[in-house]
């Protein structure tokens, strides 16, 4: 990803036409999808967008989607785990200033960083440890904080008020993100943008790929820190089993002996659409259990839902098995409706594409299909603690004009999975 650990981050407007040239210098064949963006299926960058060795994907598109911290990452079939681990990642930031509100830390790796958080393990000589954690019920759970691919990072701020773009990029790890001394900082934005007013909290909880941007208050000349408390995975899971109990460091924080004033934060953020239940046209309802979305392994010749452009559906996930995961949908966000009945914390009810359902829990959700159509490529859903998506707990969906069939027609794939020669070309890039 332009060099050894983790990609530049990619920043766009919104109405902005990008154009992306993706050439894989890698041994093993892998693909680049775009996390949480809106985007015709064959840019989406999924496994049927198979990038061999030596070639070159140039996937182009129209942004047309709130400002937001997205992130892209490879999703090859039975490999995304090893991959995204090995440092395939990087942000890409979404930029809208038409609706900027003002008063928000904006000044790229100043007074507003991104923050890529993974957790790794190391051999004795130095390398990354792939076995750390094979055994275990949800991955590779490491030893060692990384962040932006550092060990030990620590951050100078000259700013009293500070943005911190929160990306939990690990394989299985929870992090349950609070300052050292738990003082309240503000929660601005989700997965997909701006929330519709800053939410003030002493901890954001985030699952693998989910994001949070939150704006923290500093004190001329203290040294503090951004740290993970034990998550809270719901009363069938023992967190501190799986990750280990305890608080740890993410990033330690050092602010100059004079800071830089900001204005007070807007008391309005964001202007969003109401979740609204009565809109839907249909629902559609998912089980979670082990390995398995509604009793089945994925598929790749397999399209799971039809679903049709234009409509709004309400999508029901449950959790029966005792393990934790989440949820993700490509194709853009959704809006949470209810968490086992109840309505989402502040810092969820804005737009996600990436939800934590514990066990025994029921998550709705409001998804919108827009704009893009293909009956033969279809997107993703599935679990993004990656090892479960590589073990199959994964389902395809395809968006349809109405009274129109899928017709899939398989793209180049890996060829561990599909038997096709992984050295063909990959299928080229159409608007």
């Amino acid at each position: 990803a332009n060099g050894d650990y983790l990609a530049p981050t990619v920043r766009a407007r919104r109405g902005e036409t990008v154009l992306l040239n993706v050439t894989n210098e890698t041994s093993e064949t892998t693909t680049l999808h775009w996390h949480g963006m809106h985007v015709p299926a064959r840019m989406d960058g999924g496994p049927h967008s198979m990038v061999p060795p030596g070639t070159t994907w140039s996937p182009t598109w129209t942004i047309d989607q709130p400002a937001a911290t997205l992130w892209f990452h490879p999703h090859p079939h039975g490999r995304t785990a090893e991959q995204i681990y090995r440092g395939l990642a990087g942000l890409f930031i979404i930029d809208d200033p038409s609706a900027d509100p003002g008063g928000l830390p904006d000044s790229y790796g100043v007074d507003d960083i991104p923050l890529i958080v993974q957790d790794k393990s190391f051999t004795p000589t130095g390398e990354l440890d792939f076995a750390a954690g094979e055994t275990t019920a949800v991955g590779f759970v490491g030893d060692t904080i990384v962040v932006n691919g550092a060990i030990g990072a620590y951050l100078d701020a000259a700013h009293e008020r500070i943005r911190l773009r929160l990306l939990n990029a690990s394989t299985a790890r929870v992090y349950r993100f609070a300052i050292a001394d738990d003082r309240p900082f503000s929660v601005i934005a989700s997965d997909g943008g701006l929330l519709a007013e800053p939410v003030t909290t002493t901890s954001v909880q985030l699952s693998p790929a989910e994001r949070a941007e939150i704006v923290v208050d500093l004190r001329p000349g203290e040294t503090t820190a951004l740290v993970s408390h034990t998550p809270d995975l719901g009363a069938r899971v023992d967190a501190a089993r799986i990750f280990g109990g305890g608080t740890f460091d993410v990033l330690q924080i050092r602010a100059a002996d004079q800071l830089e004033p900001a204005p007070d934060l807007p008391g309005t953020t964001a202007t969003l659409p109401a979740a609204d239940r009565g809109s839907a046209n249909g629902a559609r309802s998912f089980v979670l259990g082990g390995r398995i979305i509604n009793g089945r392994l994925m598929d790749m010749g397999r399209i799971d839902e039809v679903v049709t452009v234009d409509t709004t559906e309400v999508w029901s996930v449950t959790n029966q098995s005792s393990l934790p995961h989440n949820f993700h949908v490509h194709d853009g966000q959704f809006r949470v409706l209810s968490i086992d009945g109840s309505p989402p914390p502040g810092e969820l009810a804005g737009w996600k594409d990436t939800v934590y359902v514990a066990p025994t829990t029921t998550v709705e959700m409001l998804v919108r299909f827009e704009t893009y159509t293909d009956p033969t490529f279809p997107y993703m859903y599935h679990c993004h603690l990656t090892v479960h998506e590589d073990q199959g707990m994964m389902g395809q969906f395809v968006v349809v004009e109405p009274g129109t069939d899928p017709a899939l027609v398989s793209a180049p794939m890996d060829a561990m999975h599909s038997g096709i020669d992984a050295g063909a070309e990959p299928t080229p890039a159409s608007g």
